[in-house]
């Protein structure tokens, strides 16, 4: 009896693990690895085999083994090294537009676009049973604007100079050429036959049809030009630019974007658009030379957008209203000096004479722009400028300081005024220089080297032997302890300011002094020493600047509309402490470590250190 029930519960466990692996079985795939052990196929059966009262499984003849698996990993994960997010998103825009191309979704022009196909052969046969040959002037392949006419609308001609475009249909574009200037005048579509021949021209160039588009170019040049608009000029530069035709594309920009005369308001609008247009055009062509490894022509055109500079401000643009595209000038201007020095770009014009960082050449243009502070286009100019930083020493005498084989920059001030929080914030660094609310945390003169030879650090740290030299535009930062409130013995205060006249004595490398005064309070007496004392021993190759921090501030809730001002009774104050002791010339700058304000114009003077060559 007891064998009876034994035998009858392991019946019943059986139909109950049956059931639940056919609700929950899945197919391995061919390759997979097998190792269960004989219970386990007893229990896990397939449906097809039959138990017998003691639990043995017998197969039917007519069933065939397959084998099964639980909580088995689904055949689409992948089993080896993860993907990176770019691959993911490759795959993710793979699968998207496979999935388009099956449902075939209308909605989407770029799937549309790549199953394309010229329907001539259909276009013929519609042709044919209308009982024309289909070889008119002004016939086209499409079904939908069969031909031009003289009734035929602006947008009827636009939409078959995009469609012969798409699909590089040479027929159709050159029947349309001819339409445009030899079929009708300069009244068609109500005077937008000029328009239209810009149009025209833009989607040769982007056929590589050159002779088509120079025609049209002379034609609108010759019969339109009292209505030719920049925002056209600009688009014809670009598509010549595409062809690597900047001649002619340089021959257009000073014709048709040339600047306006003498005496004319800038401000006006139709000024104004021509300057932006013209902006925007040189930026293509500094873009275009920088990423194709040609920065001669790129320099070029950098420095006549900084001469452009000023009309850009006398014309009231403000930064939106132009858009310049800082940051990919940057990228352009990075890349290509990174192949200047592995080699593989060599520039092409050797009696043009390059900055020692192709970077700087677009920071000198954006000072002379408006400026949005954009964070995308500082960390883009950070990251091409500061490659790499490393603290080298902590000085505190002449004789501990590094050897003098490159520029310098020293930043001077009071205690607490924020030096530290300024020296990360151009170097784009959170912690490089130890910040802190006390006053004196500073207690040395603190050397960090920009663009030092890779593996300095282990040079530094260790001792080894690192071999390798300085990139061309290294120079070093030097942060000095702060005067004023600074909490430390009355000897070491003396120290620390002899040591400082020493150093801005003798240091032959050092080139550029930043004097931070707070924004909020205005130079102090020991502000006032400081500025006498440059006045007295800075040599004429020593740029003396001074910084005002903290002008976030003086203003509540500063934001990037609103990054911080300085009053007018500070900035009177500071005007006229600089006048009394001699700098009265020196420049002043409104920088704000919180809202990164004039991090770009901290660079500008910057840039005269890494320009030290021995």
């Amino acid at each position: 009896m007891l064998a009876a029930q034994s035998s009858q519960r392991t019946s019943i466990l059986t139909v109950i693990l049956l059931v639940f692996t056919r609700s929950c079985r899945k197919e391995l795939p061919t390759n997979a690895a097998m190792a269960f052990s004989p219970s386990f196929h007893r229990c896990f059966a397939p449906p097809s085999a039959i138990s017998d009262r003691r639990g043995n499984v017998q197969r039917s003849p007519s069933a065939t083994p397959t084998s099964t698996l639980l909580f088995s990993t689904p055949p689409s994960q992948k089993q080896g090294k993860q993907l990176s997010r770019p691959e993911r998103k490759a795959l993710e825009r793979r699968k998207k537009a496979r999935k388009e191309a099956d449902q075939g979704d209308s909605k989407n022009s770029n799937a549309k676009r790549s199953h394309r196909k010229h329907n001539f052969k259909e276009r013929e046969k519609f042709l044919a049973e209308k009982g024309g040959k289909g070889k008119g002037r002004f016939d086209l392949h499409s079904k939908k604007i069969s031909e031009l006419t003289s009734a035929s609308s602006a947008d009827d001609v636009v939409k078959a100079i995009k469609r012969a475009q798409n699909l590089h249909d040479v027929h159709d574009i050159r029947n349309i050429e001819s339409f445009l200037i030899d079929e009708v005048d300069e009244s068609f579509a109500y005077g937008y036959r000029g328009s239209l021949l810009s149009r025209l021209a833009v989607a040769a160039l982007h056929m590589s049809e050159h002779e088509l588009a120079r025609k049209a170019i002379q034609v609108r040049r010759t019969e339109h030009r009292a209505t030719m608009l920049p925002l056209e000029s600009a688009a014809i530069i670009r598509g010549m630019l595409r062809v690597h035709n900047t001649t002619d594309a340089l021959d257009l920009l000073n014709d048709e974007l040339s600047l306006p005369l003498a005496g004319t308001p800038l401000d006006d609008p139709s000024n104004q658009d021509r300057i932006k247009y013209r902006a925007l055009s040189l930026c293509s062509v500094i873009s275009r030379h920088f990423f194709e490894g040609e920065p001669c022509m790129a320099t070029t055109a950098c420095k006549m957008l900084a001469d452009l500079g000023p009309s850009v401000r006398e014309a009231r643009l403000t930064a939106d209203a132009l858009e310049m595209p800082w940051t990919r000038l940057i990228q352009g201007a990075a890349q290509c000096e990174s192949g200047i020095r592995s080699g593989k770009v060599v520039p092409c014009q050797p009696d043009i004479e390059l900055p020692c960082n192709l970077v700087y050449a677009v920071l000198n243009a954006m000072a002379t722009f408006p400026s949005d502070n954009n964070d995308q286009t500082y960390e883009a100019l950070s990251n091409s400028l500061v490659r790499r930083i490393l603290f080298i020493t902590g000085a505190v005498a002449m004789d501990g300081c590094p050897e003098a084989d490159r520029g310098e920059v020293v930043f001077i001030g009071r205690s607490n005024v924020g030096k530290s929080s300024l020296v990360n914030m151009v170097t784009n660094r959170k912690s490089l220089a130890y910040t802190s609310k006390r006053p004196g945390k500073t207690q040395q003169f603190n050397y960090f080297a920009v663009n030092d030879k890779v593996g300095k650090e282990k040079e530094v740290k260790y001792g080894d032997d690192v071999s390798g030299e300085k990139d061309a535009d290294s120079f070093y930062i030097v942060d000095v302890p702060g005067f004023g409130f600074a909490q430390v013995p009355d000897k070491q205060r003396a120290e620390w300011t002899s040591f400082l006249s020493t150093y801005l004595d003798t240091r032959r490398t050092l080139r550029v002094v930043f004097h931070l005064v707070d924004g909020r309070h205005g130079p102090i007496d020991e502000d006032a020493n400081v500025m006498k004392s440059m006045a007295d021993t800075l040599g004429k190759k020593i740029k003396y600047v001074v910084v005002l921090t903290k002008s976030d501030k003086n203003v509540k809730n500063a934001s990037k509309s609103n990054q911080g001002i300085v009053s007018k009774n500070v900035l009177k104050r500071l005007r006229d402490t600089m006048k009394e002791n001699g700098v009265g010339n020196a420049p002043v700058l409104l920088t704000s470590a919180e809202t990164k304000l004039g991090r770009d114009d901290i660079w500008r003077y910057m840039r005269l250190a890494a320009e030290v060559t021995f």
